[in-house]
């Protein structure tokens, strides 16, 4: 999908071997994300620890 692989909510699951979405997404906002190529995740969060310290600079 669009930007899981910056998303601090995809993580890596050792028993599957994979990664996956840890949120716990209802139904409307999961067919909202996957049935429109523009719609942005609820719940991403940027994995760019610095992201705030350089707003502040």
């Amino acid at each position: 999908m669009r930007d899981c692989d910056s998303c601090n909510n995809y993580v890596y699951d050792d028993e599957y071997e994979c990664y996956e979405c840890v949120v716990n997404m209802d139904e409307d906002d999961y067919m909202r994300l996957i049935s429109n190529e523009r719609a942005t995740c609820p719940y991403y969060q940027s994995n760019d620890e610095y992201k705030i310290v350089r707003k502040q600079m």
